[in-house]
């Protein structure tokens, strides 16, 4: 059963790894292959943090050939043009990568590149449109070309401080034409209820967890996200061990919930990911 059949009927387990720096891919694939034996897919992101690394769609093809292991594709609107990024999709589409998730990407000045131009010609929503296009058989001008068979991810935010406004984005993604959506890391059943009830998502929703290993990474990611203090409290008395049970219940939670999966954010670590999934 591929990734499209099992979404909305069988509990999907994803998990995020990124691309080498180098053209060298070794790395990637051997962590890919111990992923293997715990997700039903795994992400490959997109340059993250603007850091310049292999190409998500041949660092994808590399472990969809070589493994046979499904693959998510970030794609951004960060270094490409409309031309630009049809371009890459139909390349990606002749090598069978066939699942891509659409995401606007970090600026370029928070990466090793900081001088580097963003083109951000669309965003998200329109990247989201574009692919669904290609699905179509029409070009972004209009053209006429053979039908691609893209499974559209989209991100989504239920810590988001304003989900009002995180409805009407999520909305314009699905009328776009997405077909599945991954969120930042949630860390409590309440945030995942307060997000369904306010946007009442249509497609299915993996949520992702974040194990957080230390209190020095708590601070970190309560910069960008809201951490509850319960596991801060637990991370001080249990350190690495409680992060890693947290994780475990948040996973095992989201299961008993009956939501369409979870996608782990491993921190590049597949003994993380092992120690979070495994039995």
């Amino acid at each position: 059963m591929d990734l499209r059949e099992r979404l909305g009927q069988i509990f999907t387990l994803t998990a995020e790894l990124d691309p080498p720096r180098g053209s060298d891919a070794t790395k990637l694939l051997e962590e890919a292959k111990k992923a293997q034996v715990l997700v039903d897919a795994v992400n490959i992101s997109d340059s993250p943090q603007a850091n310049l690394r292999m190409n998500p769609l041949v660092a994808a093809h590399l472990v969809q050939s070589q493994l046979g292991l499904e693959v998510i594709a970030h794609f951004t609107c960060r270094d490409r043009n409309v031309l630009g990024l049809q371009s890459e999709l139909l390349g990606a589409a002749a090598l069978g990568v066939r699942n891509v998730l659409c995401l606007r990407g970090d600026p370029p000045e928070k990466g090793d590149h900081p001088n580097a131009k963003g083109v951000f010609e669309v965003d998200a929503v329109g990247l989201t449109r574009i692919v669904q296009g290609l699905n179509a058989g029409k070009s972004h001008a209009g053209r006429e070309l053979e039908p691609s068979d893209f499974m559209i991810a989209v991100a989504a935010n239920p810590s988001a401080p304003d989900l009002k406004l995180e409805r009407q984005r999520f909305a314009e993604k699905i009328a776009a034409g997405a077909h599945v959506a991954q969120t930042q890391p949630v860390f409590d059943l309440e945030t995942v209820r307060r997000f369904e009830e306010m946007v009442q998502p249509s497609i299915p929703v993996l949520y992702g967890v974040l194990p957080v290993l230390s209190l020095e990474m708590a601070e970190r990611v309560s910069k960008w996200t809201s951490i509850p203090q319960a596991l801060l409290s637990a991370l001080e008395t249990g350190g690495r061990a409680a992060g890693i049970a947290w994780a475990r219940k948040v996973v095992a939670d989201l299961r008993q919930a009956g939501v369409a999966g979870a996608h782990i954010y491993p921190l590049g670590r597949s003994k993380v990911l092992s120690e979070v999934l495994s039995d």
